[in-house]
């Protein structure tokens, strides 16, 4: 019983990291379908594996860094796979030149930066009702939700069908996600209305682009939250 209870959360984190590794598989056959569904159920497995060790009291440093290696292939290794696809069709030209290489594999910066926030964020004490820098499962939305409302509805185009404009994305996504910014993180350190005001502004805000802009409105969400965490930078601590 016991030996249950001390890895049923880092059985749900196993499972981030399988769903991570099909959708990264279905993302290179072009099924975007499958890896949206990936991602979400990445998304799901790794709020709950902290819930359920919090709850069981069973954290351990295994799950610290279990759980970042997890986050390594479903919220490091898929968002770069995307940019990698985004930036396949314009080969080696750039700017009317002939590159002695592939543009498509600069897309892979966003797992080195993604890799960087993970380790910085497992060093540091600091964060733990905030994040500093966006965190890579915020990150995969903003990349892969760009790519997947693209190759659904054909939105955002003019930065899709740009190879300079996709590589000035990559250089700000991995930069964001070691920034020094905070963000707002749904941890409550209070129950104050007050001391909840950020929170409450992201939820009704992205409840909202997503009733109004659907698919498309899914990286918008993630600008509305870097936008918003900018706005309550001094209530973040």
């Amino acid at each position: 019983m016991n030996f249950i209870k001390n890895n049923l959360a880092n059985a749900i984190t196993l499972g981030n990291l399988f769903s991570g590794c099909v959708g990264a598989v279905h993302l290179i056959l072009g099924d975007y379908q499958t890896t949206a569904i990936c991602i979400i159920l990445s998304l799901v497995l790794d709020f709950f594996d902290g819930f359920v060790a919090r709850a069981l009291k069973a954290n351990s440093n295994l799950g610290t860094q279990l759980d970042s290696l997890a986050d390594m292939v479903s919220f490091g290794f898929i968002p770069g796979l995307a940019m990698f696809k985004m930036l396949e069709p314009f080969g080696n030209e750039l700017f009317g030149s002939q590159l002695p290489f592939e543009i498509k594999y600069l897309g892979f910066f966003i797992t080195l930066f993604s890799c960087l926030r993970l380790a910085i964020f497992n060093l540091d004490e600091e964060q733990k009702y905030y994040f500093k820098g966006l965190n890579t499962p915020s990150n995969t939305i903003l990349v892969f939700g760009l790519f997947y409302a693209f190759k659904e509805t054909q939105s955002f185009s003019f930065l899709l069908e740009n190879a300079f404009f996709l590589l000035i994305f990559t250089v700000i996504s991995s930069w964001i996600l070691i920034s020094p910014i905070k963000m707002i993180a749904m941890k409550f350190k209070s129950m104050k209305l007050q001391d909840n005001y950020p929170k409450l502004a992201l939820l009704i805000g992205s409840i909202l682009i997503l009733a109004i802009f659907k698919i498309v409105g899914i990286p918008m969400v993630i600008l509305y939250y870097i936008f918003i965490s900018i706005i309550f930078q001094k209530q973040l601590k």
